[in-house]
C-alpha cells in the first residue's frame, strides 16, 4: 500500500510521485495479498455491502474487511479442494453478487479465472469452454423468471474438461420471508448437470476454514485471469492476465484518485457487469486497496428496472463519493429526479469504455454539479492507463493524465504496423502503453502477431510496447486525447475521418441524446458515412433537419454524412457501450438488399458476419439473375458468397435488421 500519497494535479506530480515512492508490488505479489494487507489495516471497516432488490437498497448486506477475506480464503481452499492448482482454470457465468467477488479473487488465489457474460448464447459459451478448458464451472442455481440454468447447462455439452458445476442461489439475500418460501421450491439445487456433479457453492463454502490459507500465494508472474476482450465482434480474442497486471493496475488506480478514496467512509457504487474488467477492477480491486467501500447494486447493476429512475436516492441514502458509468448511463440519470435529495457527497463518476460527447458532459455537469473525470483504458492493460485527475484541470474530451508507473506514448507507425518515430505535441499517432499493468499477451498466439512493437532506445536496447490499436495524441501539458479507433475510421476515397468528429457534432443538437457514426459500403468511394441517433426523452426532430444541422457544425464535406437513422435507442453492449458492428450489419445488409433489387434478384436469404481475422463476410441466396447480382457485390470492399437456398444459413445471431 501507498500512504500519504499527494494529490496529482498535473504531469509533474506524477514524476514526482515516481522520483520518491517505487510501486510497492514486492509487497503484493498477488490480488489476495492486495486485499490481505487492507483486512489487516481495517479489519472492521465494511468492505462491502449488497442489496438484492431495489426495495432493500436501505438495509444491504454487509461484511467488514475480515469477513470479506475470509470469505475469499474460504472459496480459494474450496476450489483447491475441488482440484484447481496453479494453471486450472475456474469459469464463472453469473450476475453481481458477493458470490462473482468470492469467486473472482479466491479462483485466482487457487487457479486462474475467467468470466462469461451471461447474456452470451450458449454457442458462444461452449467456445469460450472448449477454448480455455475449465475444470469448474460457476453459475446460478435455477431461479424463477431465469434462464442461465438451462442455458449454461446447453453450453456445456461436448465440453469434456469439466469435473463439477458450483450453483449459487441468492435467494438468501432477500429480506422479505414471503419472497425466500416462494424461491425455496425452484432454488432447490440439482445433484446433476449433463452427468456432471452439481455442488451448492454455500453448503461447500462453510465448511471450509475461512482463517489463514492453507497454500502458497501465487506471484506476481503467475496468471491470475483470461479475459474476453474485443467481444462486440465474433468471437473475442482472450487476454492472458498475470497478478501483476490486475496488482499494478488497482494501486496505479487507488493512487491517482486517493484523494476521494483514501478513506474507510468513502463509499463507492458498482454497477457495471462483474465480467467486465470495469467492475472488477476499478469498483472493486481499486477501491479495496484504498481501505474504502463498495455498494454494489442487484445483480443486474444499472440494467435494474427503476435503478436509474432512483439513482440520486442511492447517492443521498449510502453518500456515494464516486461510481463508474458509460455515457448512456450519464445521458439517462440526466432524466432522473434529483429534488430534494443531498447528494453533496457526490465527489465525481468515471467515464471510460467510450468517449464522452462533449454537449453530454457539459450538460451533466452544469445540471448536476458532479464533475465527470474521463479515463482510458483497456483488459489488456488491467483496465485504467490514463485518467483526468480529480484535483487537476479540468479538460473536456481529454482522457486525462497517464497513470503513475506506466507509460504511454504516442507514436508513428509504418503501415506495416513498425515503430517510425514518437510523435511531436499535438501529432496524431498511435496510442501505445508499457508497464507492470500490462498484460502477458493472448492467449491464441496468432493474435498476438500485430500486438505489439519494437521502439528502439538509445544504446541499440528496443523496448516492447502494446498497440492499442487507438488513434491519440498528446498536448504540451501530458493529457492524452483519443482521435479514433484505427479499425473504426471511415475511409472515404482514401480519406480518413473519425466518426468521433460526426458524433460530437450531432450531439450538440438539443434533440440530440446519442450519436453513432459509421461508414457504409460504398461501390465508388469504399465507405461513405452515415449516422445514427437516439434523441432524448421527449424530443423530435427529423432526419431532414438533423442532416441540415450536420452540414452546419461539419467544416469537412467529405465527413457531412450520406444519411442520418433516428432510432428508438441505439443497441448497446451488456456493458452500455456502443454497439457499432450491429449499425454497420444493417448498412451491409440493406446496400445488399438494394443492388438485389436493381438487379432483379429475389432474395431468399441473407446473413452478414464480422470474423476477428478477415473481416465482414456476407452470404446470400437468390433466385433470378444471380451473376447479375454478383457482379454488382464485387464492386464492394466486404467478401460475399452465395449459397444455394437450400444450404443457405441463419440470419447473422446479431439481430441487427431493425426491421
Amino acid at each position: 500500500m501507498v500512504a500519504a500519497v499527494p494529490s496529482i494535479r498535473s504531469l509533474q506530480d506524477v514524476h514526482d510521485l515516481e522520483a520518491s515512492t517505487p510501486l510497492p508490488l514486492d509487497r503484493t505479489p498477488c490480488t489476495y495479498a492486495l486485499l490481505q494487507r487492507s483486512a489487516e489495516a481495517s479489519p472492521d471497516a465494511t468492505a462491502l455491502s449488497f442489496f438484492l432488490t431495489l426495495d432493500e437498497h436501505d438495509r444491504p448486506h454487509r461484511w467488514s474487511y475480515a469477513e470479506w477475506l475470509a470469505r475469499i480464503t474460504q472459496a480459494a481452499h474450496l476450489f483447491r479442494r475441488l482440484g484447481i492448482g496453479r494453471h486450472d482454470v475456474v469459469v464463472f457465468v453469473l450476475p453481481n453478487l458477493p458470490e462473482t467477488h468470492w469467486t473472482i479473487w479466491g479462483g485466482e488465489t487457487a487457479g486462474v479465472v475467467m468470466a462469461i457474460n451471461p447474456m452470451l448464447e450458449p454457442a458462444t459459451m461452449r467456445h469460450l469452454m472448449a477454448t480455455t478448458r475449465p475444470r469448474l464451472v460457476v453459475t446460478l442455481a435455477p431461479m424463477p423468471g431465469q434462464d442461465l440454468w438451462e442455458k449454461v447447462c446447453t453450453a456445456l455439452e461436448g465440453v469434456d474438461s469439466i469435473a463439477a458445476v458450483l450453483a449459487v442461489s441468492p435467494g438468501r439475500y432477500l429480506l422479505n420471508d414471503a419472497q425466500r418460501a416462494a424461491l425455496a421450491p425452484s432454488a432447490a439445487v440439482p445433484a446433476v448437470l449433463r452427468g456432471l456433479p452439481v455442488i451448492d457453492f454455500h453448503d461447500a463454502l462453510l465448511r471450509e476454514d475461512g482463517n489463514a490459507l492453507t497454500f502458497g500465494l501465487p506471484g506476481l508472474d503467475d496468471v491470475a485471469s483470461y479475459f474476453c476482450t474485443g467481444g462486440t465482434t465474433g468471437m473475442p480474442k482472450i487476454a492472458v492476465r498475470t497478478h501483476r497486471t490486475e496488482v499494478a493496475n488497482a494501486l496505479q488506480l487507488s493512487v491517482a484518485l486517493a484523494t476521494t478514496l483514501r478513506s474507510p467512509d468513502a463509499t463507492v457504487f458498482s454497477g457495471l457487469p462483474l465480467f467486465h474488467v470495469n467492475a472488477q477492477i476499478i469498483t472493486g480491486l481499486a477501491i479495496w486497496a484504498s481501505g474504502a467501500h463498495v455498494l454494489l447494486g442487484t445483480p443486474l447493476g444499472y440494467r435494474t428496472p427503476g435503478l436509474i429512475a432512483r439513482f440520486w436516492e442511492l447517492v443521498a441514502r449510502h453518500r456515494l463519493v464516486s461510481f463508474s458509468a458509460v455515457p448512456t448511463v450519464y445521458a439517462a440519470l440526466l432524466q432522473s429526479p434529483r429534488d430534494k435529495l443531498d447528494t453533496s457527497s457526490l465527489r465525481f463518476g468515471l467515464c471510460g469504455a467510450a468517449p464522452m460527447p462533449r454537449e453530454l458532459f457539459q450538460r451533466f455537469t452544469s445540471l448536476t454539479g458532479v464533475n465527470i473525470l474521463e479515463g482510458y483504458g483497456l483488459t489488456e492493460c488491467g483496465c485504467v492507463s490514463t485518467v483526468n485527475p480529480p484535483d487537476g484541470e479540468a479538460r473536456i474530451g481529454s482522457i486525462g493524465l497517464r497513470l503513475p508507473w506506466q507509460e504511454v506514448r504516442i507514436a508513428r507507425l509504418g503501415g506495416d504496423g513498425a515503430y517510425l518515430r514518437d510523435a511531436e505535441a499535438d501529432e496524431v499517432g498511435a496510442l501505445l502503453v508499457r508497464g507492470p499493468n500490462v498484460f502477458k499477451g493472448y492467449l491464441d498466439p496468432r493474435n498476438n502477431e500485430k500486438a505489439w512493437v519494437d521502439r528502439p532506445t538509445e544504446g541499440g536496447r528496443t523496448e516492447l510496447w502494446f498497440d492499442t490499436g487507438d488513434l491519440g495524441r498528446v498536448d504540451a501539458d501530458g493529457y492524452f486525447w483519443l482521435s479514433g479507433r484505427t479499425r473504426e475510421l471511415i475511409i472515404r476515397a482514401g480519406h480518413n475521418i473519425d466518426p468521433q468528429s460526426i458524433e460530437e457534432a450531432l450531439c450538440a443538437h438539443p434533440a440530440v441524446a446519442l450519436a453513432a457514426a459509421i461508414g457504409r459500403p460504398d461501390a465508388h468511394a469504399g465507405e461513405v458515412p452515415v449516422a445514427y441517433v437516439q434523441l432524448k426523452p421527449g424530443a423530435s426532430a427529423t432526419e431532414e433537419a438533423l442532416t441540415a444541422f450536420a452540414h452546419s457544425r461539419i467544416s469537412e464535406r467529405a465527413a457531412v454524412p450520406k444519411a442520418i437513422h433516428i432510432l428508438d435507442a441505439l443497441p448497446t453492449t451488456a456493458v452500455g457501450k456502443l454497439f457499432k458492428p450491429a449499425l454497420v450489419e444493417r448498412e451491409i445488409l440493406d446496400v445488399v438488399r438494394k443492388e438485389a433489387t436493381a438487379a432483379a434478384v429475389t432474395l431468399t436469404a441473407l446473413s452478414a458476419t464480422q470474423e476477428p481475422r478477415y473481416g465482414w463476410e456476407v452470404r446470400w441466396a437468390a433466385s433470378g439473375a444471380r451473376a447479375s447480382l454478383r457482379d454488382r457485390l464485387a464492386a464492394y470492399t466486404f467478401a460475399h458468397y452465395e449459397h444455394e437456398p437450400a444450404t443457405a444459413p441463419p440470419t447473422h445471431p446479431l439481430k441487427a435488421n431493425f426491421e
